[in-house]
């Protein structure tokens, strides 16, 4: 059984219920990245470089620009050239420079790309159907707050 967060962080002084939430919200991501992450690794993979194959997926067999890929990573903080290096090595994509412009790369999933993008997206999807836990209507109740969350201007 899972634990409340006054028992994961030992306390239940907060300053409110934001607080509270501020903190659950930091700690549930960070609690289900990690668990996704365990899962892919058996699979030689990290969660941004599935990110990137995901990402790649979305456009197969479009080719995409470092630029494209980096504005569409769940943490915009990623090294993606770095990421993109480290596929390139594991043969899981490849580089090539644009037709219309040579200053720009481009990223292609190979076939051995695809193929582990799809045994470790199985992965993560027993991984989030046994922790979710949600229903249907819970798990839209909660995208629709979070998606209110980030529709305050900062």
């Amino acid at each position: 059984m899972g634990k409340s967060i006054q028992d994961i962080l030992q306390t239940t002084k907060f300053k409110n219920e934001q607080h509270k939430a501020t903190l659950n919200l930091l700690y549930s991501a960070y609690w289900m990245k990690t668990h996704f992450s365990l899962a892919i690794k058996e699979h030689g993979l990290t969660a941004e470089q599935f990110n990137v194959l995901r990402i790649l997926k979305g456009k197969h067999p479009e080719q995409l620009c470092v630029k494209d890929i980096s504005g569409r990573m769940i943490e915009k903080s990623s090294n993606v050239p770095r990421i993109i290096d480290r596929l390139i090595t594991k043969k899981l994509v490849v580089r090539s420079i644009s037709k219309e412009d040579k200053r720009e790369t481009l990223i292609a999933l190979t076939d051995k790309g695809i193929k582990q993008l799809a045994e470790a997206s199985l992965i993560i999807d027993n991984v989030n159907s046994s922790i979710l836990g949600l229903s249907e209507v819970e798990a839209e109740q909660l995208n629709v707050l979070l998606e209110k969350l980030r529709m305050v201007d900062l």
